[in-house]
């Protein structure tokens, strides 16, 4: 299935460093960011799942919970964690889900329906593999982007997307490019000049349809 913005994402059951979760249950009331590779013991992910682990309090400052998702087996994945923390310098503490069968991967789209792993398969098998999903409290999906195999995925700007969701949603404003916290935000188009002097207060309007205003406590 094709996974849009603002679908629920699908639930599923799986076997995790953790032991076996229930998707939904596991992301409860607050916001998640699932995260995939294809394959254990490689070396761009392993910076990446460092960096996860790095950033650790900043996650648990935002109320998100993370978890990562690759096709090899919970032992394999025990195994990478020690290497993931001696590179990071922080402990991996999130789980990682087993997708030996490829279920997750289909499930989220990552994979065609007909993929396989074949015999001594190499990373390239499975190269699609290598996305991020910002999931809302609500099960909806809110961000997604996928990476290539060479080209490391940057979490200090999955952390910036994540503020810009959790601000646009808890106060009804949009961000701008480059947009970080505590910087001006955007009016929507939808929300009159009169309600939005009642709102936000002051106001500056660039053009009728571009207003920024100071960011929302």
């Amino acid at each position: 299935m094709a996974l849009r913005i603002n679908d629920v994402v699908p639930n599923f059951t799986a076997e995790t460093t953790e032991g076996t979760i229930d998707f939904h249950d596991w992301i409860g009331d607050g916001w998640a960011i699932l995260f995939s590779h294809p394959k254990d013991f490689t070396p761009v992910c392993t910076t990446e799942f460092g960096a996860v682990a790095q950033l650790a309090d900043e996650w648990a400052k935002r109320g998100t919970k993370v978890i990562g998702v690759s096709v090899d087996g919970v032992e394999d994945h025990k195994k990478w964690k020690g290497d993931i923390s001696t590179f990071a310098g922080a402990e991996a503490t999130f789980p990682i889900i087993a997708d030996e069968g490829l279920e997750v991967s289909k499930l989220y789209d990552m994979l065609p329906a007909e993929a396989y792993l074949p015999d001594g398969r190499t990373p390239a098998d499975s190269a699609t593999v290598r996305s991020v999903f910002i999931i809302g409290p609500d099960k909806q999906l809110k961000l997604s982007m996928t990476y290539p195999m060479t080209v490391g995925r940057n979490f200090a700007e999955i952390l910036r997307a994540l503020d810009a969701l959790q601000a646009s949603t808890k106060h009804g404003i949009a961000t701008p490019a480059n947009w970080t916290t505590g910087q001006d935000v955007i009016i929507p188009p939808s929300v009159s000049n009169e309600a939005a002097k009642e709102k936000f207060g002051e106001f500056t309007a660039v053009f009728p349809y571009l207003r920024t205003t100071k960011a929302p406590e």
